[in-house]
């Protein structure tokens, strides 16, 4: 399966392709060089080119130029890695608690393929005027309730709570890591367009 035909069926035929997914055997490194990489350079890029040359206006400045773009690219690519490893972790370590077996291989794949639809939604970091339209990318909910029968079977019951628990724990995974980056980048190389902004440190 070519990387382009599994993004698009992922998003639009992703009954059949969890079919297809669960049927394969892809070692964890391969997805995330194969897959999640590529995947987490869409937002990155995206909000590159939106920040450091769109711009975008602010209460009290505009955000523009290198520095934001660069800082936003690194944030968003750095977060991107960490929600896919974390998250795996986290959907290994809770399947139990749902009536499913661990497997990390699998807990893997069902983190990177159904996360498809949010890294995909970066594309709107490209217009920052545009940026509030990544909550579409809350369809990855959706996929990942889709791919749980597959991936890591459980009784039905389960299946809802299980997907809006992961939900929810990503949600405050990518908030925290990309505070914590977007502070770091601050810290080490100052924050000449935003003095009043909080900061962890």
């Amino acid at each position: 399966m070519s990387f382009f035909a599994r993004v698009r069926n992922m998003i639009f035929r992703p009954v059949a392709e969890w079919r297809v997914v669960g049927q394969e055997g892809i070692p964890t490194k391969t997805l995330f060089f194969q897959y999640v990489v590529p995947m987490a350079l869409v937002p990155a890029i995206a909000s590159f080119f939106g920040y450091g040359l769109v711009g975008a206006d602010g209460i009290h400045f505009r955000v523009s130029g290198l520095f934001w773009g660069s800082a936003m690219a690194i944030d968003n690519f750095i977060t991107s890695l960490a929600v896919f490893w974390f998250g795996s972790l986290i959907v290994n370590a809770l399947s139990p608690g749902f009536g499913a077996s661990r497997d990390a291989g699998r807990s893997a794949r069902l983190m990177a393929y159904a996360y498809t639809p949010a890294w995909i939604a970066g594309l709107f970091y490209f217009v920052p005027s545009l940026q509030e339209l990544v909550v579409l990318g809350l369809y990855s909910v959706y996929l990942f309730y889709l791919g749980i029968p597959v991936l890591k079977p459980m009784p039905d019951d389960q299946r809802l709570s299980y997907a809006i628990v992961i939900a929810i724990l990503v949600i405050i995974i990518r908030f925290l890591v990309g505070l914590l980056i977007v502070n770091l980048i601050y810290f080490i190389s100052g924050n000449p367009y935003l003095p009043y902004a909080p900061s962890l440190f």
